[in-house]
């Protein structure tokens, strides 16, 4: 969905919601209309937090309300939504947010990452490519980067605005100091357009270079913190490192998955209990499903 396209939907959507007696999308119109005006905002300044007025939603702060209000305002009756908790499409969080909103405004639900128009996620970004047609939306719990740093919210507003970010520095340096190796394993900080320094989310690492000059607008959304901000399409997005010691993903270097084949994605280990073997499986179930009917051909 273009940018554009965004206030022209606003009339489907009030159409919508005459002909069946309750607001299309569970929010009423000027709470989606605010939520859409942050989103511009936060469009227009990449990586920048922008304050909006969170609503309460019938699920627990800290469940995904940021995500959830932000797909809520951005769906049409046309859309296709995918919702994934930590890369599966079956978990408890991800099946009954998908409910909810199929529930709310009749859109059509998947499994299949090609076939969304708009993919609400916790804690991973799927491993097919993503295309401008598609909006990825991120639940995030912790959105201020510098929190590991800086306690008070008035002073990392301050820091932001005069992009005084010596301490995430220093923090990283004694990281190198203490363990001979930045030790972040999600949540790793970015620079977003050569600017402000930004929270992915807790996606892992094996993640973030996919934030790079994608193709795809990812919004970000925090329920609890009221605050959301974007990464709009083919936007720099750099993670903090040294010369010499450089960003790196996570090695899954002679594992496959052991239901798809796959070498190349992001893999979760899973032990028996009972033998004390290990296997690996793709955390993408989506991308895994379609791999596995190949591969087990």
């Amino acid at each position: 969905m273009q940018l554009h396209e965004w206030l022209a939907d606003d009339r489907r959507q009030d159409d919508t919601a005459r002909s069946s007696g309750y607001p299309f999308g569970f929010m009423d119109d000027g709470a989606k209309k605010e939520i859409r005006r942050s989103i511009l905002k936060a469009v227009a300044i990449p990586g920048y937090q922008v304050p909006y007025g969170s609503r309460e939603m019938p699920i627990a702060r800290g469940w995904g309300t940021g995500g959830l209000q932000i797909t809520l305002a951005l769906v049409v009756p046309d859309d296709i939504l995918k919702v994934i908790d930590q890369g599966c499409d079956g978990s408890v969080n991800a099946v009954n947010i998908k409910k909810f909103v199929a529930k709310v405004a009749g859109v059509a639900v998947t499994t299949d990452t090609g076939e969304a128009t708009i993919i609400q996620t916790r804690h991973r970004i799927p491993e097919e490519r993503m295309t401008d047609r598609q909006i990825l939306v991120l639940q995030v719990p912790y959105p201020e980067a510098l929190r590991e740093v800086e306690p008070s919210e008035m002073e990392t507003r301050r820091m932001h605005a005069e992009a005084d970010y010596s301490r995430m520095w220093l923090h990283l340096y004694e990281d190198i100091v203490n363990f001979g190796e930045i030790t972040i394993s999600y949540r790793y900080p970015v620079t977003v357009n050569g600017r402000y320094i930004t929270d992915p989310s807790p996606i892992p690492r094996w993640d973030v270079p996919k934030l790079h000059m994608a193709d795809t607008l990812f919004l970000f959304g925090a329920g609890r913190e009221k605050r959301i901000y974007a990464i709009p399409p083919h936007t720099a997005v750099e993670p903090l490192e040294f010369e010499d010691h450089t960003f790196r993903t996570e090695n899954f270097a002679g594992k496959t998955c052991a239901r798809c084949g796959a070498a190349d994605t992001f893999l979760d280990e899973v032990i028996d209990n009972i033998g004390g073997g290990r296997s690996y499986f793709c955390s993408d179930t989506g991308y895994c499903d379609k791999r596995s009917v190949t591969w087990n051909r």
